[in-house]
């Protein structure tokens, strides 16, 4: 079975850091693009970091300079890195990756379960 699984959620007081981790796992041929998005409660999930397969990177602005987005190619890893959290960081965060499972195959996108991130003031 493909998945994707998080780790490293947790509570954190502001201006602290945290790091996410997500491994894909199962019969995965390649991963393509792969990211972090996030949901705070009442509100639409929100893109936060975005990795293409060679490095190429975008944030939202607000991650902008406080986090870094990076990824293993050989571990089907993705990390996001954040410093500096603030209290409006607080969310489940869900890593995602676009992934192809036999060769010449179709691509398919994939979601993390999703681990919360609660920064105390």
């Amino acid at each position: 079975q493909v998945q994707l699984v998080e780790f490293g959620g947790g509570l954190v007081q502001a201006g602290g850091s945290l790091k996410l981790s997500c491994v894909g796992s199962g019969r995965i041929f390649s991963i393509n693009d792969m990211g972090w998005y996030r949901q705070a409660p009442r509100q639409q999930r929100e893109l936060v970091a975005h990795i293409t397969t060679g490095g190429g990177t975008n944030y939202a602005d607000s991650a902008k300079g406080r986090f870094t987005i990076s990824r293993d190619n050989a571990k089907n890893t993705v990390y996001l890195q954040m410093n500096n959290l603030k209290p409006e960081d607080t969310a489940v965060y869900y890593c995602y990756a676009d992934m192809v499972l036999i060769p010449r195959g179709p691509t398919y996108g994939y979601w993390g379960q999703g681990t919360q991130v609660t920064v105390s003031s």
